[in-house]
Order: structure tokens, then sequence, then C-alpha cells
């Protein structure tokens, strides 16, 4: 029989490219890693990785096999996680994953609903750009995530849910803080910051297309920090930040939020999921999702939902 052990280690290497980053993560020696890797190769009869001085690369053999265990691997983990929370008592759980922040909006209004009517189902909240997200979804990962846009996946549904203004994350003390609205060519010769992670790339590519118009390319700058620092580096004077409206209920010191005054500024969110998914949970999130996104108010709603 395959050892799972071994699989995962397989992956893991696959993942950095590396023996001695895989055996770091996993806290254990390389050696141990190696001879794991190994003998999983010598019991399928094919190499599935090419080391030499320079490194490691995958063998085809390796990229098929990876490709077929690795979602394999996912319903296994599904799978306990269910067991551990029919085991707890629960009614099941919801695996979601997001972009925007919940500190407002829409999809803080639905993730506290469905929380007050199926309290007993486990909610598992999960950040991630869109194209993790979908990859996540197809591998059963995940079972529903809400994004920018309308895309594109193959096999999934989409249903496009709500709306948000786009606003614009200024220093307390910069020049157009107290303007009650924002011109993007009033900020053709800004510094940007985002950061490298979700939702930074989706940003920085809104900055991009919005400044285009002006014939010239926006300077761009990402750091390796979340939402809060990046609102902080603002306050710093390090450059400016584009926000969601749900992100600007938040306070940050020394930091304005000014929305734009074109309705072009506006972001609209969808919800992609597998229509063979068969989680009872999620049924339940799609219709209240749905009920919500009307606007038909939800019975027995908790007084602090708006």
């Amino acid at each position: 029989m395959i050892d799972l052990v071994s699989v995962t280690q397989a992956l893991l290497v696959a993942e950095h490219l590396s023996f001695s980053r895989a055996a770091q993560v996993l806290g254990v020696r390389q050696s141990a890693v190696s001879r794991r890797v190994r003998a999983l190769e010598d019991k399928l009869g094919v190499s599935l990785f090419e080391r030499d001085n320079t490194g490691v690369r995958i063998t085809e053999a390796g990229r098929r096999f990876l490709e077929r265990t690795r979602p394999a691997l996912a319903e296994i983990d599904h799978a306990m996680k269910a067991a551990a929370s029919a085991g707890r008592g629960a009614e099941g759980v919801i695996r979601i994953g997001i972009l925007s922040s919940v500190s407002s909006g829409f999809l803080r209004n639905l993730l506290g609903h469905y929380h007050c009517f199926h309290p007993a189902i486990a909610i598992d909240v999960i950040e991630g750009s869109a194209n993790e997200h979908v990859a996540r979804i197809t591998e059963r990962q995940i079972d529903i995530a809400f994004v920018t846009g309308t895309p594109q996946a193959s096999h999934c549904d989409t249903a496009l849910l709500w709306e948000t203004r786009v606003f614009a994350a200024l220093p307390g003390w910069h020049s157009l803080a107290s303007d009650d609205a924002i011109q993007w060519d009033s900020l053709k010769d800004e510094h940007f910051i985002v950061s490298r992670d979700a939702p930074g790339p989706e940003i920085h590519d809104y900055i991009v297309r919005r400044t285009a118009a002006f014939g010239r390319s926006p300077t761009v700058e990402r750091h390796g920090v979340g939402r809060e620092t990046l609102m902080h580096l603002v306050a710093l004077g390090l450059g400016i930040s584009i926000a969601s409206e749900a992100a600007t209920s938040t306070l940050y010191p020394d930091v304005i939020f000014r929305p734009f005054d074109t309705m072009e500024d506006t972001l609209t969110y969808s919800a992609v999921w597998l229509p063979g998914n068969d989680n009872p949970a999620l049924r339940r999130f799609l219709s209240l999702a749905r009920s919500l996104a009307s606007g038909r108010p939800a019975p027995d709603a908790p007084k602090w939902a708006s």
C-alpha cells in the first residue's frame, strides 16, 4: 500500500522544489524526507524528481502522479474534518474563500446571519486570491468563494451578489484628504503601495487599469504585509493605496478614506461554487446569500446585522 505520509512529503517537495525546504517546513531532517520519497518512487517504479547540483525538477511521471494525488488528499482531509465535526456534535461544516474585508458590508452581514440561523454548522474562512479560490473549489478544498467580477471558472457556477464603492486610502495630511471625492487624474503622479498577497495583486491590476487613460504607468510597490500593516504604511507616507468600501469601517490612525467620484469605481462581487457539491450546508448558505442579495429581509435577523 502507498504510504500517505510519503505522498504528502512528495507534494511538499514539489511545491518548494527543494528537499531541504520541505524538511524545514515539516520540522524533520532532510534525509528523512529524502528516504520517504525514494521509497515512494521505488514503490511506484518511477522517478518523481530529477535531482542534481542545481536543485530539484519534477519529472513528467511525477507531474502526472502529483496532479492526481493532490485532490485525493484534499478529499481525505475533508473527510477527516467532517468526521471530527460529527464527533463534536456539529451539523456540518462550510468552507468559504474570501477576498474582501469582513469588517462591514454584505459579506459580514451574510456570515453573521448564517451563523445566527445555523449555529451548529462550523464556518471555515480562508483568505486568498480569486485564482487560488477557484483552484481550491475545483479540488474541493473549499465549498464556495467570493471574488470580484464574474470569473469564467470552468465547471463552476457563479452568481453576482453585490456591489461596493472603491476608496482611496490617504495619509491624514495629504492634500486630497479634505476632498469629498477623489478623481483619478489627481492621483496620476502618486506612488501606490499594495500587499503582495491577496487582495494586493487584484488592487495592483485595478490601479493600472484605471490610470491607463493618462498615458503613463503608475508606480506601484508591493509589500509583504497584510491589510492592517499596509494601512499603517500609508499613514507613514510610504504611499497611498486602494480599498473596498467594506474595509473603510476599520479605523487606522492618520489614514483617511475618500471615495472616487465616478460610477466606474464600483466593484461587483460574485459567488463561485461547484454545482455538483451536495454539502447541505452550502445549499443553505447559497439560499440565504441570494435572499439577502435580492433585498428580502431574513427572518429573525441578528440585531447587529444591517
